[in-house]
């Protein structure tokens, strides 16, 4: 006889019924796919014999190639940061397609209010503004790009909240304003030569830390807090969510605000590592920011997913492309590939949801 124990009402708790954490499924990918790298890296003859993760050449003073570690967080902490927010989107049942061209736009106007009144002695040759704005404090650019973040937003949350048209569209229309915005900030000429407090914002590995802080932030407050339960619970059941009480107009236009924020402060990141902003910023971002989510097991039919899983599904890309780029893979024919990856994540989380009886 099975070794069951009675639950409430009777049900019966079936131990070969376990499964094991969506994480933990993301993690074991992982190391299966630094491991295929890895493979690659002896079998194919150009190679020369290369390890993908490890030192084989006394390199560094540690067993791991920390150079293309360095590289791997840090071309995925910028979209990270979007993918936080784009995360909590999907979870409540929405999508944003806006997040990259806001990435673009935002970077205008963050630096143009960032900028340093002397470049080596002479007057900024990029100046955007007159002399009031030169020099400002550090945090005048980063609430200007917050404050912008924040305002579209609220336009993408009360325009799928009030007039319930598809996020899909009301996204892809903001999508084509905020690259308009960019591009028509400064008649498309890149804004350069920020402040030193600015710049310090993205040196070195700091898009990391902002990346790993806001995730332990996000992480916390879906997770803990009446913000994080109406999240899913508006993904999971909108109408169930209204009936219970919950203000489903209000909080949709809240979750657009936090996943616009989170890009706007990308942008505030990407551009202070880059010291100059252009137009043509954040493209193919808001796709990478959802791969990353969907990768990371969030359900693209709303109410499930997570944090934890986001960040390793930001590996996962992240170690995706670095190996791509490692076996030397042209770039037409990795972003088939990564084509290919979304679609095969999403093909998955489908069969999954069938599986469990979720809905389709």
């Amino acid at each position: 006889m099975a070794n069951s124990a009675h639950g409430i009402g009777g049900l019966k708790y079936d131990a070969k019924k376990r499964a094991w954490p969506n994480e933990l499924n993301i993690f074991f990918a992982l190391i299966a796919i630094i491991a295929t790298f890895e493979v690659l890296g002896q079998a194919l003859p150009y190679m020369n014999d290369q390890s993908f993760l490890f030192d084989t050449r006394d390199r560094f003073d540690s067993i791991f190639n920390e150079a293309r570690l360095r590289i791997i967080i840090l071309q995925v902490s910028i979209i990270g940061i979007i993918a936080l927010g784009v995360t909590q989107v999907i979870i409540s049942g929405g999508i944003d397609l806006s997040s990259g061209p806001l990435v673009g736009a935002t970077a205008m106007i963050v630096m143009s209010f960032a900028q340093t009144e002397l470049v080596n002695g002479n007057p900024n040759p990029k100046a955007v503004f007159g002399t009031w704005a030169f020099d400002l404090p550090v945090l005048a650019p980063v609430v200007v790009g917050l404050a912008f973040g924040a305002f579209i937003g609220a336009i993408n949350g009360s325009l799928i909240a009030f007039t319930r048209i598809p996020p899909f569209i009301a996204t892809l229309g903001m999508f084509l304003i905020c690259r308009g915005i960019a591009q028509a900030w400064t008649r498309g000429k890149p804004v350069s030569f920020p402040t030193d407090s600015f710049a310090a914002l993205g040196k070195g590995m700091m898009p990391v830390y902002w990346f790993i802080g806001l995730a332990i932030l996000c992480h916390f407050i879906l997770k803990y807090t009446l913000y994080g339960k109406h999240t899913y619970a508006v993904g999971s059941n909108e109408d169930a969510a209204r009936m219970s009480g919950i203000n489903v107009r209000r909080h949709k236009i809240f979750v657009y605000m936090i996943a616009s924020m989170l890009a706007a402060f990308a942008a505030i990141i990407l551009s202070s590592k880059n010291l100059t902003a252009q137009s043509g910023m954040g493209i193919f971002y808001e796709l990478y920011a959802i791969a990353m989510a969907v990768i990371g097991g969030v359900s693209l039919t709303g109410g499930r997913g997570s944090i934890i899983g986001t960040v390793l599904g930001a590996m996962v890309f992240g170690v995706i492309q670095s190996g791509f780029t490692y076996i030397k893979l042209d770039a037409f024919y990795q972003l088939m590939a990564m084509g290919g990856i979304i679609i095969s994540a999403v093909v998955l989380d489908k069969m999954r949801q069938d599986r469990s009886g979720g809905r389709s």
